[in-house]
C-alpha cells in the first residue's frame, strides 16, 4: 500500500529517516491483521527486512540487548507497514497504539526482555507521539518462528 503524500505520520517517518517496507504476506493459516469495529489487531511481525530474515538466533547468546532492541524496532516498523495496509495507506487514521506484545527468543538467564521490546515501543512513541503510548507485554521464550530473535504483535485504534 503506498503512502499518502499529505499524511503527517508518513512525514514523521521520513523525518526519522524510516521508510515502510512492503507488508509481509502471512506464512501460515492466518491473516496479517483483523479489523473489528475501530480496532486493528496485527499478527506477530518478525525481523524481516526487504524480504530477508535478520537477527536469527538467541538474545543473550547471539545478540546483545542493544542489538535485540534494533530487532524489536524492525518488528515495530513491520507492524506499522501492516497498519498502513489496514488503513488503506492513511496512517493519520490511527488514533492510538493500544497494546504491543513482544516475544524475545532468549537464554534462560536473560531477564532484560522489557529493554529489548522498548525498540518497538520507542518507535511507536517517536512515530505517533502521545497516541503511541501503549500497554505492553515483554516475554522471554525459548524459540520463535524461523529462529528469529524477536516477534512483536499489536493492537491499534483507528478512525
Amino acid at each position: 500500500m503506498s503512502a499518502n503524500p499529505t499524511s503527517r505520520v508518513h512525514a514523521r517517518l521520513a523525518e526519522l529517516g524510516l521508510s515502510l517496507p512492503q507488508a509481509a504476506a502471512p506464512a501460515a493459516n492466518y491473516v496479517p491483521y483483523v479489523q473489528t469495529g475501530n480496532l486493528v489487531v496485527i499478527s506477530g511481525q518478525i525481523t524481516l527486512e526487504n524480504g530477508e530474515l535478520k537477527y536469527i538466533g538467541r538474545v543473550g547468546e547471539d545478540f546483545t540487548t542493544e542489538q535485540a532492541y534494533d530487532a524489536a524496532k524492525l518488528c515495530g516498523l513491520n507492524l506499522i507497514a501492516q497498519l498502513n495496509a489496514a488503513c488503506g495507506g492513511d496512517l493519520d487514521r490511527v488514533k492510538r497504539v493500544v497494546r504491543l506484545g513482544g516475544f524475545v527468543n532468549s537464554t534462560a538467564d536473560f531477564t532484560d526482555q522489557p529493554k529489548v521490546i522498548n525498540g518497538a515501543s520507542d518507535l511507536m512513541a517517536e512515530v505517533f507521539g502521545d497516541a503511541g503510548k501503549h500497554a505492553r507485554a515483554a516475554v522471554g521464550v525459548n524459540t520463535l518462528p524461523l529462529g528469529v530473535a524477536v516477534e512483536v504483535e499489536g493492537m491499534f485504534e483507528v478512525e
